[in-house]
């Protein structure tokens, strides 16, 4: 077997800078005796947050906290925000309870909320193009007053059926960082149709554009996929169609162990991540396929 690794694939910078940070507070609070909890998981990927788990990073059950239940769980402890970031009332409510706050929310997010402010201030209507229940989503409409979500073109289409009152106003439009351009670019002509006046910003992360056109490369180069990377990502999970609809057999695995025997077949295989895969993973997979292949 060759395994072809896609060009770029595995952890953002973002994800990165957010580890590090996490894994800082964890030895600041080992050499402080203090508690160390991550607002959510850190990212969205489970082998990541266990590690951390290990390392002395605990996860803050944000449903709980918020409902005001854990306040004396992050009195005194250091509290990490996630790669996604929070609305800026979790900021206050973690200081009000007594915990020292680290935010690890992801640069080009915390450029997008700066966004999501400002346009807000000059007077426009804020729109968030993107998955309601996605921690970025939340973190995002948390920074203004009355801004509105739309998770597909169909909801763009009924928008103004939904919110008349809007139809005169001025609209910002802002997406969640992971969604697909062309996903975007549907919600948003579906918005201009009848709005007034749109100002669309290009908020999306390049890391997933990345990622999407080195696995286009990879894919006349191979046989089969492995996507790598965790079940609730968004962009992992985005990479795993591209390969099935170009008609490559597809693994979506978080770890070797879930690799079926079939795989073992296809003489060259292609490895890709999703912007929260640790390296770590890639390369257990890597070593997995190529051990075994052998013998």
């Amino acid at each position: 077997m060759t395994v072809i690794r896609a060009k770029t694939l595995g952890m953002c910078a973002g994800v990165r800078h957010a580890l590090e940070l996490a894994q800082e507070a964890g030895q600041e609070g080992a050499r402080e005796g203090k508690k160390v909890l991550s607002y959510g998981p850190l990212i969205h990927n489970r082998q990541a947050t266990e590690r951390l788990e290990k390392s002395g990073v605990g996860i803050l059950d944000t449903a709980e906290f918020d409902a005001g239940k854990l306040d004396a769980q992050v009195d005194g402890a250091i509290v990490t925000i996630r790669a996604h970031g929070a609305p800026p009332e979790v900021f206050e409510h973690l200081e009000r309870a007594g915990a020292r706050v680290v935010d690890a929310t992801c640069p080009r997010v915390l450029r997008s909320q700066k966004k999501a402010r400002e346009l807000a201030g000059a007077g426009y209507s804020i729109v968030v193009a993107g998955d309601a229940d996605h921690a970025e989503v939340a973190g995002l409409v948390g920074q203004v007053s009355g801004a509105l979500v739309v998770q597909n073109e169909e909801e763009a289409k009924q928008f103004f059926v939904r919110h008349p009152e809007l139809k005169e106003q001025k609209l910002g439009i802002l997406a969640q960082s992971t969604i697909q351009r062309s996903e975007y670019e549907a919600i948003v002509k579906a918005l201009k149709t009848d709005a007034k006046e749109c100002l669309v910003v290009d908020t999306l992360c390049p890391a997933s554009e990345e990622r999407q056109a080195a696995l286009s490369e990879l894919l006349d180069e191979v046989s089969g996929v492995i996507v790598v990377g965790g079940k609730n990502s968004a962009n992992t999970q985005r990479l795993a169609t591209k390969a099935r609809e170009a008609g490559k057999p597809c693994w979506h695995i978080e770890t070797a162990a879930e690799l079926p025997p079939e795989v073992f077949s296809y003489d060259r295989i292609g490895l890709t991540a999703g912007a929260s895969t640790p390296d770590f993973m890639v390369d257990d997979v890597e070593a997995y396929l190529l051990s075994n292949s052998q013998g």
